[in-house]
C-alpha cells in the first residue's frame, strides 16, 4: 500500500484484548409489506484503543447497526455489550462512558459554540472543560460565534467535541466527513486519529473507501444487511490474491469477454473480470505480467486501446464481496 502519513503514525499502537463494543446475531426488521430486514446477523467486536470501521453503501444497514450500538433503537434480537454492559441493563453508566456524533447532528443555531459545548459537558457527571473541549477541535476562535455562523466543516467539529467533551471511552462516529471539502475531511480525520491516539476506542461509519483505508485498523464491510468481509486493510487487499490492478480496453470493443483459457494461459492473473468493455486484471507483479498480456493479445489478433495499472484497493475488495462497485451500490439505494 502507499506511503500515509496518517496512518503511518499511529499503525505502532497495540490493542489489548477486551473488547469494548461487541454484538453477536444483531437483527433489525421493520414491521412492513413485505417487512424490511435491515439488519439479517451481524457479528461484530471493537477492542480496545482501535479504530474500527463500517463500511458499505447507503442503505446497507451501517446507521441502523450504529444507532443499535449507541442505544438509541432496539435491536429485534442478537446480544449487545458496550464496555462490558448491556443496555436494558446500565444504560446510564453506558451513557456516561461513550461519546456519539450522530450522522446529521442538529445543534441549536443560537447557541453559541461554548455554550453548545456547555450544555453536552452538562450531560456527563466527568469530563473536560467545554473549553478544553473546544481546543480538541480547535474552534478557540470560533467560541462566542454562533452555531449558525459556521462553516460545514467547523459545525462537523464542534459535533466531534460535544462527543469529546464527557471524555468518552468510545467514540461513535456516523458519516462524520459526508458532504465536505477535501480539507475540512482531512481536518477530521486527523481528529479522529488525535482522539484515537488518547486511547479511545473508535467506531466509525463510512461511505468512503479512503477514509476507511486510512483510518482504520480494521474494518467491517456491511452490504444488504449483512457482513461481507472484516479484517484489517492490509488482509482485506491481500485476500484479493494481489496487490496491482491491471485495467485494459480492447480496439475492437467488442461486447463478448475474452474466453476463460485466455486467461488461464496468463500466469501471475489471480482475478479477471469484464465489464461493460473493461477489463481488469488482479495481479501480484503487473510488469511480469503485462509483457505476457500484450504479446497474448497480439497472438488472439486484439489490440488493447488503453492500459493502466494501479494498487488494488478496498474498491476492489467491496466488487468482490458484493458483486457490484460502490458506486452502483449507491445507485440502488437511491
Amino acid at each position: 500500500m502507499a506511503h500515509d502519513p496518517i496512518r503511518d503514525e499511529t499503525s505502532t499502537i497495540r490493542f489489548m484484548s477486551k473488547p469494548v463494543i461487541s454484538c453477536r446475531d444483531l437483527r433489525k426488521t421493520y414491521v412492513g409489506k413485505p417487512p424490511i430486514e435491515a439488519l439479517r446477523g451481524i457479528d461484530l467486536t471493537v477492542e480496545e484503543g482501535e479504530c474500527f470501521g463500517v463500511l458499505g453503501p447507503n442503505g446497507a444497514g451501517k446507521t441502523t447497526a450504529i444507532e443499535i450500538l449507541e442505544g438509541l433503537l432496539p435491536a429485534t434480537s442478537g446480544d449487545v455489550q458496550i464496555l462490558g454492559k448491556r443496555w436494558h441493563e446500565e444504560a446510564d453508566q453506558i451513557r456516561q462512558r461513550i461519546g456519539i456524533s450522530l450522522q446529521e447532528t442538529q445543534l441549536s443555531e443560537k447557541l453559541t459554540v461554548r455554550e453548545t459545548v456547555t450544555l453536552f459537558r452538562s450531560f456527563y457527571r466527568e469530563g473536560m472543560t467545554p473549553d478544553e473541549a473546544i481546543a480538541c477541535v480547535s474552534l478557540e476562535k470560533k467560541a462566542d460565534v454562533w452555531v449558525k455562523k459556521l462553516s460545514g466543516g467547523q459545525k462537523q467539529r464542534l459535533a466531534i467535541a460535544t462527543a469529546l467533551v464527557g471524555e468518552p471511552q468510545v467514540l461513535f462516529l456516523d458519516e462524520p466527513t459526508t458532504g465536505l471539502d477535501p480539507q475540512s475531511r482531512r481536518d477530521l480525520w486527523q481528529l479522529i486519529m488525535d482522539s484515537r491516539s488518547q486511547g479511545r476506542s473508535v467506531l466509525l461509519t463510512t461511505h468512503y473507501m479512503d477514509e476507511a483505508e486510512r483510518l482504520c485498523d480494521r474494518i467491517a464491510i456491511i452490504d444488504g444487511g449483512k457482513v461481507r468481509a472484516q479484517g484489517s486493510p492490509e488482509e482485506l487487499i491481500a485476500g484479493l490474491g494481489g496487490e496491482h490492478v491491471i485495467r485494459f480496453t480492447l480496439e475492437s470493443q467488442s461486447n463478448d469477454a475474452l474466453p476463460d483459457h485466455f486467461w488461464r494461459s496468463l500466469e501471475g492473473v489471480r482475478e479477471a473480470s469484464f465489464k461493460a468493455g473493461d477489463y481488469q486484471l488482479t495481479v501480484a507483479q503487473p510488469h511480469r505480467v503485462i509483457p505476457h498480456l500484450l504479446h497474448s493479445l497480439d497472438s488472439a489478433g486484439q489490440r488493447a486501446s488503453s492500459l493502466t495499472t494501479r494498487q488494488a484497493s478496498l474498491e476492489d475488495v467491496f466488487v468482490k464481496v458484493a458483486g457490484r462497485t460502490l458506486e452502483e451500490a449507491e445507485g440502488e439505494a437511491t
